[in-house]
């Protein structure tokens, strides 16, 4: 049995994640601390216990396996570098942390304690994500040569959390939703991102927040030399809008399309131009089983603490070029 402590509940993704460990019959929630007197007293009402206020406090005393991040994005790192230190692995809601020299540090601690760290990313093991992958590795559609994604978020002002507003604590809007994105561009196709062609983050129609850089798009390539175009905006209206993790992806011999909200993944072939709908598959797998797998000793194929430390490292260095541009 491994026990989980959770280090802060500052975003309600988190949540998923303590769901998640109370169901699993290998995991025993060990404890959780929230340092917030108001997130703590909400998360107390949901049910849960907090017996910490430090995390880093628990992390040095309460005796526990594996450590769950779910606080403010600007302090995770220091987090998880805290309980990597104590020798406990980590999973984190993304983003893992928000500077390349945090990064750095996890990886040093990943690789001299040989510790694991997982990330909170759905997407990839979603049903049209395994329809997808598989059209795209059986050659159906050639080689890659462009992909195009767009996972524009309601920006949500005055009902998301207040941190979130405050300067240097949301770490830039592509570190904070363009992982996603990324994971799955680099699950469906094989390929790893291998560079950015330029970035830009800004404010846009959003004067409540000055410094707040609400606006998001970059251009990157893959490692076969495919563009990558991507808007990750807080533009949309809700979360229901297509532009919600909308995929595609063009090659040699034909083209695909998929959308998070809807089953099904539309694939065109070049040579007769007819379109196929391929029906989604389930992947028998998510993010805690990849982790959880890689502790007890088997490495995932995919989705292991390299792939994780190697996708945040390509979102870090995509929200650094969109800050110096």
């Amino acid at each position: 049995m491994l026990k989980v402590a959770f280090a802060g509940f500052r975003h309600d993704h988190i949540l998923e994640l303590v769901q998640k460990t109370c169901q699993h019959p290998g995991l025993e929630l060990a404890g959780c601390a929230e340092n917030d007197a108001d997130a703590r007293q909400r998360t107390i009402e949901r049910g849960i216990q907090v017996d910490w206020c430090d995390p880093f406090e628990m992390i040095e005393k309460l005796p526990c396996d594996i450590v769950g991040i779910g606080d403010v994005y600007a302090k995770r790192g220091a987090i998880a570098i805290a309980a990597l230190k104590a020798g406990k692995h980590v999973i984190a809601d993304k983003p893992l942390c928000t500077s390349l020299e945090e990064l750095a540090e996890i990886r040093r601690l990943v690789a001299e304690k040989s510790l694991s760290v997982g990330l909170m990313l759905p997407l990839w093991s979603s049903p049209n994500a395994q329809t997808a992958r598989k059209t795209i590795i059986d050659g159906s559609i050639g080689e890659v040569q462009s992909v195009i994604f767009t996972g524009q978020h309601p920006l949500n002002y005055g009902t998301r959390a207040d941190w979130y507003w405050q300067e240097n604590m949301q770490g830039g809007t592509i570190n904070d939703i363009a992982p996603h994105g990324i994971d799955l561009v680099e699950y469906i196709t094989g390929l790893k991102f291998a560079g950015t062609c330029c970035s830009r983050c800004w404010n846009d129609h959003f004067p409540e927040v000055p410094h707040f850089k609400n606006g998001a798009q970059f251009m990157a390539k893959l490692e076969n030399g495919a563009g990558v175009m991507a808007d990750v905006s807080y533009f949309a209206c809700h979360f229901f809008q297509k532009s919600y993790w909308r995929f595609t992806v063009w090659g040699t011999e034909g083209w695909l399309e998929f959308a998070n909200a809807e089953p099904g993944v539309s694939f065109t072939c070049k040579s007769n131009n007819m379109t196929t709908r391929l029906y989604p598959e389930k992947s028998g797998t998510d993010y805690l089983q990849e982790f959880l797998k890689e502790i007890g000793g088997t490495a995932p194929d995919y989705f292991n603490t390299r792939h994780i430390l190697d996708m945040s490292e390509t979102a870090l260095k995509i929200q650094q070029a969109a800050s110096q541009a």
